[in-house]
C-alpha cells in the first residue's frame, strides 16, 4: 500500500483509509465484533494505517471498538475521530455544540474509548450554525495546542467555510461524501479551494455507499433495519435507474479484469482524494485494498464521467432534512 500526503501539514497516510462506522450498526443491526476485529487488524496487515470513526457511530460504540481492536497496534496507526452533537453520558443526541468548552469535553471522551492519549485527525462532523466557525476551530486549535490533537479538519463543508476556518488554524483535511454518485465538489470550486490551500480530501461513501459495488440490485438486498433504506438514492424505484449506471461501472471493471467496487474507488483516488471505504468482512477487505493500484485511463475515466452525471444519477444522497445539516 502505498503512502501519500494528506494535505500540507504534514500527515502521511496510506493511499487508502478504513472507514469503520458500519461495524457499529448504521448499515444493519448485525454486528459481528469479533469479525470487525479480525478485519481491523487484517487491514493494518495490507498496509492500511488511516482509521475513520466518529463518536456519533454507535454512539460511542464504534470508538469503542477501535479501541480494543487497534490499541496495541497504536504506533502502526493514524486515528481520525469527530465531534459534533452534545451527547450526554448515555448517548442520548443534543444539539450541535460547537462551543470550545464542548470540544474540550468530548475529546476527552474520545480518547478514553480510544484508548489512547492523542488523535491523529480530529474532525468537527457537522458545522455549529450558532457557533462562528472562527470559534470552533480556536477550540480546535487549543488541543493541538495541548498535544491531545495532532491535525484538525471539517466534515461537510463549503468553500466559504473552509476559508473562514483555515485562516485561524491550518486545516489538514475535510471529510465529504465523494463518489461517482456524489461528485459535487468538483463542480462547486470546493475541491479547487481545498487543492489551493493545501488541504486533502477525504471520501466517505466513495462507492456510493455500496451501491456502486454491484451487490444491491433491489432494495430487498438491503437489511430491514439498514439505514440506507431511508435515503432516496435507495428507494425501489431510483435503485431500478441508477442500475444502468452501475452496469456501465461494471462493463469498465469486466474489461480490465477489475470488480465495479475496484474501478469506483480507482475513481475517486483519480480525484486527489483518499476513499475510506469500509466492510465488515475480511472478505471484501483485500479487494477494496487492491484499489488503490489500480490506474484509471484518461478513456476509462471519460467514459464514467460522460454517462454518470449529476443529471443521469436519480435520487439524492440525504433527506432534505439530512442535508440542511451539511455545508455544502
Amino acid at each position: 500500500m502505498k503512502t501519500v500526503e494528506l494535505g500540507s501539514q504534514g500527515l502521511g497516510v496510506s493511499a487508502q483509509g478504513f472507514g469503520a462506522m458500519g461495524m457499529s450498526g448504521e448499515y444493519g443491526s448485525r454486528r459481528d465484533d469479533s469479525e470487525s476485529i479480525a478485519t481491523l487488524n487484517h487491514a493494518v496487515d495490507l498496509g492500511i494505517n488511516f482509521f475513520d470513526t466518529a463518536e456519533s457511530y454507535g454512539p460511542f460504540e464504534n470508538e469503542r471498538l477501535l479501541g480494543r481492536a487497534l490499541g496495541h497496534r497504536r504506533d502502526e496507526i493514524h486515528l481520525a475521530t469527530k465531534f459534533g452533537l452534545d451527547f450526554s453520558d448515555d448517548g442520548q443526541p443534543g444539539p450541535l455544540d460547537g462551543r470550545p468548552a464542548h470540544i474540550r469535553r468530548a475529546v476527552e471522551r474520545s480518547l478514553r474509548r480510544l484508548n489512547t492519549d492523542v488523535i491523529d485527525l480530529y474532525y468537527m462532523h457537522r458545522v455549529d450554525p450558532n457557533t462562528p466557525i472562527e470559534e470552533t476551530i480556536g477550540g480546535m486549535a487549543e488541543l493541538v495546542e495541548a498535544g491531545k490533537v495532532r491535525y484538525i479538519g471539517l466534515s461537510e463543508v463549503s468553500a466559504a467555510t473552509i476559508r473562514r476556518a483555515h485562516a485561524v488554524h491550518p486545516l489538514t483535511a475535510v471529510q465529504s461524501e465523494m463518489s461517482l454518485f456524489s461528485r459535487d465538489l468538483l463542480d462547486n470550486g470546493t475541491k479547487a479551494t481545498m487543492d489551493e490551500l493545501g488541504i486533502g480530501l477525504v471520501a466517505y461513501s466513495p462507492m456510493g455507499r455500496g451501491f456502486l459495488s454491484g451487490s444491491i440490485r433491489s432494495v430487498d438486498d438491503l437489511d430491514p433495519d439498514d439505514s440506507r433504506r431511508g435515503l432516496p438514492r435507495f428507494s425501489p424505484e431510483n435503485i431500478e435507474a441508477n442500475l444502468v449506471l452501475v452496469d456501465h461501472v461494471r462493463g469498465i471493471a469486466e474489461q480490465r479484469g477489475a470488480t465495479p467496487a475496484q474501478v469506483a474507488l480507482a475513481w475517486v483516488a483519480a480525484q486527489g482524494a483518499v476513499p475510506i471505504p469500509g466492510t465488515k468482512r475480511r472478505g471484501f477487505l483485500a479487494e477494496n485494498a487492491a484499489a488503490a493500484d489500480i490506474e484509471l485511463t484518461a478513456e476509462e475515466l471519460s467514459s464514467l464521467e460522460s454517462v454518470i452525471r449529476p443529471d443521469t444519477v436519480s435520487g439524492a444522497r440525504y433527506t432534505p432534512q439530512q442535508l440542511a445539516s451539511t455545508d455544502r
